[in-house]
């Protein structure tokens, strides 16, 4: 008598079963029809170059690197509407933009911009439409800054004491958070003061 399990995984069906998989999956373009390639506006993908891609804490914004507009500049793609959300101010001919990371609801943006060569950690807000140089005054160099999810808490690597250690700046209690609504967590505070 045939085992019955031997004839389901037997090499031949399972490598069968594997590129199938494959082929379905590439011709579908993937789970999320938003990010199938096509030549829409409205599409994600295009012939650019996209990358250092950054998602939002609530799943619905994309933030990236992009050269489409013939140079680079950062992106935020909303993937519940399907298109390219307008930021105003953000992308500065004379500044390159790069490491975006946002919060919740994509409200505040962090990345790095280079406008005379040495790299500073900016923060960008969707409501006022301004940015503003978070690492002024601080010496070294920066790389990977990452916003917290409600906004208040910005961390990222710095160079200043010759080897890359972790900073975080607290930008005080006085930000106005962007939150979900999701059951409360514990802050950033909580850690850090050694509160449970």
């Amino acid at each position: 008598m045939r085992s019955p399990i031997k004839s389901l995984f037997s090499p031949g069906r399972l490598l069968l079963k594997i590129l199938s998989s494959v082929l379905v999956a590439s011709w579908l373009g993937g789970c999320n029809p938003a990010i199938r390639s096509s030549m829409g506006q409205r599409n994600l993908n295009s012939i650019y170059s996209d990358e250092q891609p950054a998602l939002s804490g609530n799943g619905r914004f994309l933030a990236f690197v992009s050269n489409r507009n013939g140079k680079r500049s950062l992106m935020l793609y909303d993937l519940k509407q399907q298109q390219f959300v307008d930021l105003p101010r953000l992308n500065r001919r004379d500044a390159i933009a790069e490491s975006p990371s946002i919060s919740n609801n994509a409200r505040y943006l962090v990345y790095l911009a280079s406008d005379s060569g040495r790299p500073e950690i900016e923060l960008y807000d969707r409501i006022t439409h301004r940015w503003q140089v978070l690492t002024l005054g601080y010496r070294g160099w920066y790389r990977n800054p990452s916003i917290s999810p409600d906004g208040r808490y910005i961390v990222f690597e710095s160079g200043r004491r010759g080897q890359w250690d972790l900073e975080l700046i607290d930008r005080g209690p006085l930000v106005e958070p962007d939150l979900i609504d999701a059951p409360s967590m514990p802050s950033v505070d909580t850690f850090l003061n050694g509160e449970e």
